[in-house]
């Protein structure tokens, strides 16, 4: 349900919807009083949609998603065939991320306007921004894009045009990215980059 979440998120957020799981447990997840940290962080990520979470059981669900009833054997061969027929496009497509935010690092190196921002953090003054855990200068926990052309348009592309985004318009596109990366002009550039 999680991965679910992340994955189309932008077409989820301040979309009402209901889940339906034959997981009874977690249509309590959210009122639970003791959690552990991964149950904390799926609840963190679980109050940013507005969903309902409904208990279907297994057995009436006639139309469950079938990779959930395989037997591990039987997924295991299913995935090694994919493997062998994948073009490549694919797998150049899933590499992306890792490379991205080193690019994005980079670049972040030698923009001069981020210098300031860096200084600060450095000697310990009050400041939105912040590194992350990759060494990745943020702002407000968002991934600062430095005004590199070529990158942007990347990350634009991506978000566009990767096979789970489905060609969103601008204001889901920028919904989806805005909670993720920032740069000054953020929503105007969607605006340009879809029409």
């Amino acid at each position: 349900m999680v991965f679910t979440l992340k994955v189309w998120r932008h077409y989820l957020y301040r979309e009402k919807c209901t889940v339906y799981t034959d997981h009874k447990s977690l249509k309590y997840l959210r009122s639970q009083k003791e959690l552990n940290l991964r149950q904390c962080r799926w609840v963190e990520l679980l109050k940013k949609y507005d969903l309902s979470i409904e208990y279907h059981p297994g057995k009436a669900n006639v139309v469950a998603d079938a990779l959930s009833r395989k037997v591990a054997v039987e997924l295991r061969a299913m995935f090694a065939r994919l493997i062998l027929s994948l073009d490549g496009g694919l797998v150049g497509k899933l590499q992306v991320k890792p490379s991205l935010i080193q690019l994005i690092r980079e670049k972040q190196l030698q923009d001069r306007i981020l210098e300031p921002h860096v200084q600060d953090i450095v000697k310990g003054r009050p400041s939105d921004f912040s590194f992350g855990d990759n060494g990745v200068l943020c702002f407000k926990s968002r991934i600062v894009v430095p005004g590199d052309i070529e990158l942007r348009r990347t990350i634009l592309t991506d978000a566009h045009s990767s096979p789970f985004a489905m060609h969103p318009g601008s204001t889901k596109m920028y919904r989806g990215l805005k909670d993720e990366y920032y740069w000054v002009g953020l929503k105007k550039d969607i605006a340009e980059f879809v029409s």
